[in-house]
């Protein structure tokens, strides 16, 4: 049975966390293979803890739709078609402009508040950086957090939590081959201007970058 090439996992604040960033990184590349099933104790092993903390990050994984559980097994990681990952992207080229373009003109209408834009400057300087060490785990995790975080000042929780639930679905099959030949890079950098254009407040550019950013998405990742 095929495990993901992972790291050892030394003691943090959430053992259970650190599982589950291993674990989506492991599905949304591919890596853990669509249909095969998956034990705690075998996984556990691999990652060198026990099979409680891998059971908890299974059962958050499965309320994020991305494994089912098989009582007494373990897990498989849930299917998605080519037509469903296309579906998946449209709906995202829907919300994700025009959240961020409210994004923006909000910022636009009124004044920054200090220090305010730091932390999501420092999430795209850690998107890239991950991108060229071809850290994987770090790479989806902050650029989870990022895009979150870019799309707060709309204002529209309901919006964003559903366009998060849309990325973390999103398959990214050629994930770990564009990493290798360095051009993850490019679309990594993409983060940096878009945490720029939102602080200066510029909509119809973010909304540009953000359909363009998709777009790159689907071209490259859905069709590994």
């Amino acid at each position: 049975m095929p495990h993901p090439s992972v790291k050892r996992i030394k003691p943090r604040l959430s053992l259970r966390e650190t599982v589950a960033e291993q674990l989506r990184t492991a599905i949304i590349s591919g890596e853990l293979v669509e249909g095969e099933l998956y034990s705690a104790p075998a996984l556990g092993e691999a990652f060198g803890v026990s099979a409680t903390p891998v059971r908890e990050a299974m059962m958050d994984l499965s309320r994020e739709g991305l494994i089912e559980t098989l009582k007494n097994k373990g897990f498989r990681v849930t299917g998605m078609t080519d037509a469903e990952l296309e579906h998946n992207t449209e709906i995202r080229l829907l919300l994700e402009p025009y959240a961020a373009r409210k994004a923006a003109e909000a910022v636009a209408h009124r004044d920054p508040k200090p220090g305010e834009f730091d932390a999501m400057k420092a999430l795209a300087a850690e998107i890239v950086e991950a991108a060229r060490k071809e850290d994987l785990i770090t790479y989806l995790k902050a650029d989870r957090q990022f895009h979150e975080e870019l799309l707060k000042p709309c204002g529209n929780e309901q919006l964003i939590e559903l366009i998060t639930g849309l990325r973390c679905k999103t398959r990214q099959y050629g994930l770990k081959t564009l990493a290798k030949d360095k051009r993850l890079v490019h679309n990594a950098e993409e983060h940096l201007q878009m945490v720029d254009l939102l602080e200066r407040g510029q909509p119809q550019e973010l909304e540009d970058l953000i359909r363009r950013h998709l777009s790159h998405a689907r071209g490259m990742w859905n069709a590994g």
